[in-house]
């Protein structure tokens, strides 16, 4: 059976992790002084590593062959190989979307008393820890107050605001961040040497921006397309299509309707785009993203990183475009496509809120 590129391309390593450099950097110290604490917290956004680094973690702390003052898990001892097949007695993974109740915590708390089976330290990694009820919570946090020397809590959880205080004061906490589109790049460039994927950069660069900063998205997409576009040269339009991207250029000649008050010429385009199939929803969060891209150029320079998916060409249109608007106006323009977005979900006309908001953007600024 073959694996999933984000199975199997997890790092193993601190070395082979992506991102997160601060993280790395203080858990890695920590490791090689020895200074392991009981409880740790993992908070961030979804696909960047959090479970990730807390195997990684848990396996370096266990590793039988790693010497004092190193921090790397070498890999090869009977308990890294068990930790990196998921078989190992002494990690404890939870999932607390499905295990959320007071008797599971309190099943934890029991087993917790028990030594680990042949490992230094037993690791429980609970994920979304946010999702457990307020008793089982508390019933955690007795266990956290008070745990045998040789057990360690990783918490990770996309909504660290959902959890309760008391359990934070109790932990290192550790903010993971969204990945850049360039580490992203890298790691999708290396899977595609492995794997003899052939894609255009520009390709990889597009599915890298559309990843929201996930890893995992990312890897998830290029599995997909790979499977999709199998024994062919994967190229940008193919990855477009995929993506349902609407392209720069219709956002472009959009707005110079609207620059030049055309409000019939503007809705003529956008029904002769959607009947050529151009998905309405998209489009409309790419327009919000345009005109996001020309306030903040107003605002910080056309040399930022809000346009580094745009070509040369495109940045130049988008320099004289930004001419034509003042910041009071883009700032109303982008309240009124985020109005007409939301109200797009309930209209029996799926263009109508767009239309209506081409009428008082021409008529009124």
């Amino acid at each position: 059976m073959t694996e999933v590129f984000y199975r199997k391309y997890r790092p193993q390593k601190f070395s082979e992790f992506v991102g997160q450099e601060y993280v790395v950097k203080t858990l890695t110290n920590a490791i090689s002084m020895g200074l392991i604490s009981h409880a740790y917290l993992f908070s961030g956004p979804r696909g960047t590593g959090k479970t990730t680094l807390a195997r990684i973690f848990a396996k370096a702390i266990n590793c039988q062959n790693r010497k004092p003052g190193e921090a790397e898990p070498c890999g090869k001892c009977s308990s890294c190989i068990e930790i990196s097949q998921g078989r190992s007695m002494d990690l404890i993974e939870i999932d607390a979307a499905s295990h959320r109740g007071i008797d599971e915590v309190r099943e934890l708390r029991d087993g917790i008393k028990f030594v680990p089976a042949k490992s230094k330290y037993k690791v429980y990694i609970i994920d979304e820890a946010h999702q457990i009820t307020k008793e089982a919570a508390n019933a955690l946090l007795k266990t956290l107050e008070e745990p045998p020397p040789f057990a360690v809590f990783i918490l990770a959880t996309t909504e660290v605001h959902k959890m309760i205080p008391t359990i934070l004061s109790r932990c290192q906490r550790f903010e993971f961040k969204k990945l850049t589109a360039n580490e992203i790049l890298k790691k999708l460039e290396f899977i595609c040497q492995k794997e003899k994927i052939k894609i255009e950069r520009e390709a990889l660069k597009l599915i890298a921006q559309n990843a929201d900063g996930s890893l995992r998205d990312a890897e998830g997409m290029l599995d997909q397309v790979a499977t999709l576009f199998k024994d062919k040269e994967i190229k940008v339009e193919d990855i477009k299509d995929f993506l349902g991207l609407v392209e720069v250029e219709l956002c472009a000649k959009f707005v110079d309707f609207l620059i030049q008050k055309d409000a019939k010429g503007a809705i003529s385009f956008l029904n002769e785009i959607f009947e050529k199939g151009v998905d309405l929803d998209q489009f409309s969060n790419s327009l919000i993203n345009y005109f996001r891209q020309i306030l903040v150029s107003k605002i910080m320079g056309f040399e930022n990183p809000f346009v580094s998916n745009l070509t040369k060409e495109e940045i130049e249109k988008l320099k004289i475009q930004a001419q034509k608007f003042s910041q009071e106006n883009l700032k109303k323009i982008l309240t009124i496509f985020l109005d007409a977005q939301n109200k797009m979900k309930f209209s029996p006309i799926l263009q109508l809120p767009l239309e209506l908001a081409i009428v008082e953007i021409c008529q009124k600024i």
